[in-house]
């Protein structure tokens, strides 16, 4: 779907370059274009692998499992339908605990890896479970201590002050969380409300079977 949204758009402006007139425009734009991406692909590499490196130190250091114990009655809240030990609550901390670092690239795989668990829980492979549907919403609107990735890229657009947006991002992350855990909470007790339809049963004014009584009868010998 995505893809094809970019392909449309790619089509459109070609299109529109080419009625008006301004294909040179349009080449510049696309070179220019692939040239920033690269710029700031590199720029974004050195920053994740920084934060990549603090978290591995911080995991060796203990710091990530006292993160983990901190967050584990907050999971144990939100995914009450998760068996406690199952491998799906160490992926959720890990997914936690990366976006609070705004490492979202890093979050992502464990995101991932907590959905397949979730999926093997799942009774109807069809539908998207209560947890799971909890983990989007915690993924999408996560609370961000350090908004890494967003530094990064104002660095390399020669920002002024690169952190400047950490207070903002915090208030509005904090903000988006508590939201999405309102909403979850309110649909998660809506679902508990719909009670499945009750089977048919027999109706208790049936009439009892008629008995029926044979005649006394004597065999004459």
């Amino acid at each position: 779907m995505i893809n094809g949204i970019w392909l449309g758009m790619i089509i459109i402006g070609f299109l529109f370059a080419a009625v008006n007139g301004r294909m040179d425009e349009f080449t510049a734009a696309v070179f220019d274009g692939a040239k920033s991406g690269v710029t700031v692909s590199f720029g974004l590499i050195s920053v994740l692998v920084f934060w990549l490196g603090i978290m591995r130190i911080a995991e060796d250091a203990g710091l990530l499992k006292k993160i983990a114990k901190i967050l584990g009655p907050i999971v144990a809240f939100l995914f009450p339908d998760v068996p406690k030990g199952h491998p799906a609550i160490g992926y959720i901390l890990s997914n936690m605990s990366a976006n609070l670092l705004g490492l979202g690239n890093a979050a992502t795989p464990m995101g991932i890896k907590a959905m397949q668990e979730l999926q093997k829980l799942n009774p109807d492979k069809e539908t998207a479970t209560p947890a799971m549907c909890t983990l989007l919403a915690l993924n999408t609107a996560s609370i961000t201590l350090i908004p890494a990735t967003l530094i990064a890229i104002r660095l390399n657009y020669n920002s002024a002050d690169p952190a400047g947006i950490v207070g903002t991002t915090l208030a509005a992350t904090a903000v988006a969380t508590l939201a999405a855990i309102v909403a979850d909470r309110f649909f998660r007790r809506m679902t508990l409300l719909r009670k499945p339809p009750k089977p048919p049963s027999a109706k208790s004014g049936s009439a009892p079977l008629a008995k029926t009584s044979l005649p006394n009868s004597s065999l004459k010998g």
